[in-house]
């Protein structure tokens, strides 16, 4: 059995968060997203993956290899091009128009495909899906879930029959236009046949195109709505509600890494806590080579990624710091993720860190704006003492 794990989008929703990671590499419990994908493949007997990629490709690239470390192989198909002094331009063409790029360059789709979002966690029965679709001998399978009506809008909705076949797909449709709260999860089971519906060399989405086109020709387009756990990493309020789930143990198969060294707190190496006046209460995870000061308090779900400093009298409660992040003295963090130099609340909203009036956190590996404190504070010291 073949996977293609569409890998290629820019992540806007996702933002900042994919200013310096691609989507697929959004990390829940210190690990890409993808790589849980990945894992879940090779444990259902897939061993051959193709990636496609454009935003930051580098970077998944670099972290997958060929895949030997998963017992899997993985090949990459570029979207976008080179210029002549040598700069890499990635311009995607669309999830459809990707599908077909790598079809005609090598004939991957020469049996039964699934096809993967990469940015959701899940523990779909895959052989299981995969028989269904043969027995109502399908050409296109689409996993769905059901959803309250206020989420329908970010989603591909789903309308069938009494036998599950798909009758129309609306894509991300307003709330009281859709039809139905059953939505498309981005997973889909596809016969060969379909990538010849894809017009070659041309941007083509799979929702908003290939979907209506099978609709439209009649073809054996069916629906197939399971139980299984799926964790979509849609937005960053969508992220921060994954990661609560997860520490909270909602999740299963998903162990919070670390040392437990008491009831819902796990620690990486070599972290430091001075428990003086400190409060952690977990499920909390402390990365290693983490420094937690006296006074401080931690209120779980919370993940403090490796590197980090929470100085004296800090707060931080139910929030996702990522590596190195240096929260200040007498800092509050309620329900943020803290990415370098941004912040996102759980609403979604994205601040830099120069919006705030006084400094909340740094670089824990930036010791300059610290240094040019105590700096001003000598010279302010040294006037005071001319003065005199």
């Amino acid at each position: 059995m073949k996977a293609m794990i569409l890998a290629a989008g820019k992540g806007t929703r996702v933002r900042p968060l994919t200013y310096d990671l691609p989507k697929p590499m959004i990390p829940v419990l210190g690990k890409p997203v993808m790589a849980y994908l990945i894992e879940h493949l090779a444990k259902n007997g897939v061993t051959e993956i193709m990636v496609n990629v454009a935003h930051l490709h580098e970077k998944i690239e670099d972290y997958f290899g060929e895949g030997e470390q998963f017992g899997v192989q993985i090949g990459y198909s570029f979207e976008g091009y080179t210029k002549e002094d040598g700069e890499v331009v990635a311009v995607p063409i669309g999830s459809a128009g990707g599908m077909k790029k790598i079809q005609e360059f090598g004939q991957f789709f020469d049996d039964t495909t699934i096809v993967l979002c990469g940015d959701a966690l899940i523990d779909l029965d895959l052989k299981a899906a995969l028989l269904e679709h043969r027995r109502k001998g399908a050409m296109a399978t689409v996993i769905t879930k059901e959803v309250p009506w206020d989420k329908v809008s970010s989603y591909g909705v789903v309308v069938t029959d009494k036998d599950g076949r798909i009758t129309q797909f609306q894509e991300k449709p307003k709330q009281e236009e859709a039809l139905s709260n059953f939505i498309s999860t981005g997973i889909y089971i596809f016969e060969p046949e379909v990538l010849d519906l894809i017009p070659s060399g041309v941007e083509f989405d799979i929702g908003s195109q290939l979907f209506p086109l099978l609709v439209e020709k009649g073809l054996p387009f069916y629906a197939q709505g399971r139980p299984f756990n799926w964790l979509d990493i849609g937005s960053v309020s969508d992220y921060w509600e994954v990661l609560q789930n997860v520490l909270t143990g909602e999740v299963n198969h998903m162990d919070v890494p670390g040392i437990q060294i008491e009831p819902g707190l796990w620690t990486g190496l070599n972290t430091s806590i001075d428990w003086e006046g400190t409060t952690i209460k977990g499920p909390v995870y402390i990365g290693s080579g983490v420094k937690i000061e006296a006074g401080s308090t931690i209120i779980g779900p919370t993940w403090i990624g490796h590197g980090s400093h929470i100085c004296e009298g800090a707060e931080v409660v139910r929030s996702v710091l990522f590596e190195y992040t240096r929260v200040l003295n007498d800092v509050t963090l309620h329900e943020m993720i803290v990415f370098k130099d941004y912040s996102i609340d759980r609403a979604g909203e994205m601040k830099h860190s120069s919006e705030y009036s006084s400094d909340e956190w740094l670089n824990a590996r930036d010791r300059r704006r610290s240094r040019r404190k105590e700096i001003a504070e000598e010279t302010d010291n040294n006037l005071e003492k001319v003065n005199a």
